[in-house]
This record gives C-alpha cells, structure tokens and sequence, in this order.
C-alpha cells in the first residue's frame, strides 16, 4: 500500500512531466496522421487502407485525450482547483480503447505503427498510476474500520 510520500505516489512534478509529454506525443500523432491521411494511396487496397488509418487515428487521439484529461484533473488537483472527492469522483481514466485489429495495423506504415504503440505504452503509464492512486483509496476503509474497532473497545473499556 502506497503512503503519502512514498516513491510511487504521484506527484506534482510527475503530473508536469507526463502533462508536457502527453502533449508533444498528441501532437506528434495528429501530424503524423494527417500527413498520412494526405498520402495517396493507389490500388485496391485504397479504401482498406483509409478504413484502417481512420480507425487507428481515432483510437490514438482519443487514447491521448483521456490521458491528457486525467492528467489535466491531477494537475488542478495539485493546484488546489479540485478537492480529493471531486478529483475521485472525476479523475478516473477511463478503459482503455479496444486492442487494434492486427491486419488494420498492418495497412499503416512501420513509423506509424511504432506511433501507435508509444501511445499505448503512454496510456499504460498513466493507467498504472491511476491504479496507484485509486488503490490508495481503497487502503482507506479498511484503516478507518480498524480505528473505530480501536475507539470502541477503548471506550467500552475506560
């Protein structure tokens, strides 16, 4: 279980850090998909192709936007415009997007793919600290549980 202070919990630099980082990579994507989705492709494949690089660009963009969302609810949370309730009532991430079609991905240029899959690993990155920091909360109960045990029996005993 994860204290305050501990290593592993999030911090406001580690928030800033990912926070640009989410950024450079989003914008780094919508380019990298709008020039492709500019390319001409010939042949019978073509539709296929702009079939796979849409659902590949969807899924990306809206993968880096929960991201950069929960990192946006963290940073207000740090920054003291969002209580811890709010915070854990909204800054869930949400699952992350369906697994990739393998023969879809297979359409999309290797400096694409590659892309895409830095994008998955940013989204696990921030899926793991949201595990982190929600596991936190579940520590929580349990603690409080214990310490009304402690307050009864030292009252019923004093």
């Amino acid at each position: 279980m994860a204290h305050m202070g501990d290593p592993a919990d999030i911090s406001p630099t580690i928030v800033e850090t990912l926070y640009r980082d989410a950024l450079e990579l989003a914008d780094e994507a919508r380019a990298a998909f709008d020039m492709s989705g500019r390319l001409d492709m010939v042949g019978a494949d073509e539709d296929l192709s702009r079939v796979a690089l849409s659902c590949e660009a969807l899924r990306t963009t809206t993968r880096m936007m929960h991201a950069i969302a929960w990192l946006l609810n963290h940073r207000a949370y740090f920054a003291g415009e969002m209580s811890e309730f709010q915070l854990r009532r909204h800054g869930r991430l949400p699952p992350p997007q369906p697994e990739s079609d393998p023969e879809q991905l297979a359409m999309l240029s290797p400096e694409l793919r590659m892309l895409v899959g830095r994008t998955q690993r940013f989204y696990d990155r921030v899926s793991r600290l949201d595990r982190a920091w929600q596991d936190r909360f579940t520590m929580h109960p349990a603690a409080i549980h214990r310490l009304r045990e402690r307050l009864g029996s030292a009252v019923s005993s004093a």
